[in-house]
């Protein structure tokens, strides 16, 4: 199976203070982890950023090996990852999407979600178990036996997601979308160690995850 992902990167950072995908994360920017990670399973990757960041993303991801396309984001999340489908080939079989801020997934996780779309599921996600305890905006406690947590890669065939993707809709992941389309959602087993860094605190804490990964296996965390 044709298999390409799309990494997407566009968003605002915000929350950040600054544009995160490149800021270093043990010798490498954040963006070029995820993008590396990806490519251990793609025939191809497809990174969507925002316009005004294209030429840094270009430079960024300069002499990571295997084929590797920019392309410019839209507003939303949705609209992102339906740029970044425009530029995949039509004869691609299987589509995983990743966001740009999540560099610890390694390629282990990638290729348990690819295996998961092989074997014929219609959108697969990862979750890792929710251990905090919960509650609504509310009050009102939730039970946390009932949730888990949503990751990224997702993957799906690629036909499926170009068709609930065909009205342009939004949804907080593409997963949602599928499901809304009539497809059925299948949970592997995600990482505790891949979060989204999403505000500033989180690079720390990310940068002490990968040297224990490190440590413990002797090996890139991608691997």
């Amino acid at each position: 199976m044709s298999v390409w992902t799309i990494v997407v990167a566009a968003g605002s950072g915000e929350r950040f203070g600054g544009d995160k995908q490149t800021v270093n994360l043990c010798g490498r920017p954040v963006l070029a982890h995820s993008v590396i990670a990806a490519g251990t399973v793609s025939d191809g990757v497809i990174v969507v950023a925002a316009a005004e960041r294209l030429p840094a993303a270009n430079g960024l991801l300069s002499g990571i090996e295997g084929a590797i396309t920019v392309v410019v984001g839209g507003a939303t999340r949705s609209a992102s990852v339906r740029a970044g489908l425009r530029a995949v080939p039509f004869d691609a079989e299987v589509v995983l999407i990743h966001d740009g801020a999540r560099p610890l997934a390694t390629g282990a996780l990638f290729a348990r979600v690819l295996a998961a779309v092989r074997a014929g599921a219609d959108a697969v996600v990862p979750g890792v178990l929710v251990t905090d305890s919960l509650r609504s905006v509310g009050g009102k406690v939730v039970d946390r036996d009932g949730v888990m947590a949503v990751q990224t890669p997702q993957g799906f065939p690629a036909h499926l997601l170009r068709d609930a993707h065909a009205l342009e809709p939004d949804a907080s992941d593409d997963a949602t979308l599928v499901e809304a389309a009539g497809g059925t959602v299948v949970v592997v087993d995600g990482e505790p160690e891949n979060l989204k860094i999403t505000r500033s605190g989180d690079l720390a804490l990310a940068a002490a995850i990968f040297g224990e990964i490190e440590t413990s296996t002797g090996a890139n965390s991608h691997d």
